[in-house]
């Protein structure tokens, strides 16, 4: 990616490069649809066609993030985080990796913990119904690092990690709230680590996904990781993928 070019692993697979296209950076904008294409689809022919990227780089573009430090936390079934970063950042012995994005880079990682690990002991009912009863602005004073099972990839890369769950507390909204504070504990520690490594200091969160949506782990989070937690414009990869296109187009003088 930083140079714009296919790995050399490829070439020793067999594959005949030149059959590939060329490497441009997302929002390029690399021709013309043809006449029949415009046909095909009843589009104008002067329509321009737009390197794309990722699902997971569009939906950060679609959140509205611009800014270098910008950060964006999916809450789904695992976590995932990506800042926006002048630098690339690869680090595999911590699960870190970057794709570029523009002139630009989207580095992060994916850890094991998520929604998942909630579900095997709450259901989504029963998760609402505590959250409500959580107090978020204290602590339980338990240290947990959920996870389903062994094995984590991101921000520690270890396959025989074991969960931390125990002690297991009496009451149920303290249970689930020290997963949600360990849950937010590997977040802050995944920003750390990517500043640690070369990234630029997290300056504010936009989050996405089902656990977005949760109050109490919201304040939480804000506690945890001490910045400015700003509104998602949209989660959908479409959107980050219009965006990316308008920008290229603009670039290009086409607007």
């Amino acid at each position: 990616a930083e140079a714009c070019r296919w790995p050399e692993w490829i070439a020793a697979t067999g594959m005949r490069m030149e059959l590939l296209p060329a490497v441009v950076r997302p929002g390029s904008v690399t021709a013309r649809l043809t006449a029949a294409a415009a046909g095909l689809f009843g589009l104008p022919r002067d329509v321009v066609v737009v390197a794309g990227t990722t699902d997971g780089c569009a939906s950060f573009l679609a959140t509205g993030a611009v800014a270098a430090g910008d950060g964006v936390t999916a809450l789904g079934s695992s976590l995932t985080i990506k800042i926006l970063s002048d630098r690339p950042i690869f680090a595999p012995r911590y699960g870190i990796y970057s794709h570029r994005l523009g002139d630009a880079w989207l580095a992060g990682g994916a850890s094991n913990t998520g929604g998942k690990v909630l579900a095997q002991h709450f259901s989504l009912a029963r998760i609402i119904e505590l959250s409500a009863a959580i107090d978020p602005a204290t602590e339980t004073g338990l240290d947990y690092y959920p996870l389903g099972s062994p094995g984590e990839r991101f921000p520690i890369a270890d396959p025989a990690l074991q969960p931390r769950l125990l002690p297991r507390p009496q009451s149920d909204a303290d249970h689930l709230k020290a997963m949600l504070e360990g849950i937010a504990a590997i977040e802050a520690l995944g920003y750390r680590r990517l500043a640690e490594l070369g990234a630029p200091p997290l300056t504010s969160v936009r989050s996405v996904g089902g656990g977005a949506a949760n109050a109490a782990w919201t304040a939480i989070r804000q506690r945890k990781l001490g910045v400015e937690f700003r509104p998602a414009l949209s989660d959908e990869a479409a959107a980050g993928t219009a965006r990316l296109a308008l920008k290229g187009a603009s670039e290009a003088g086409l607007l």
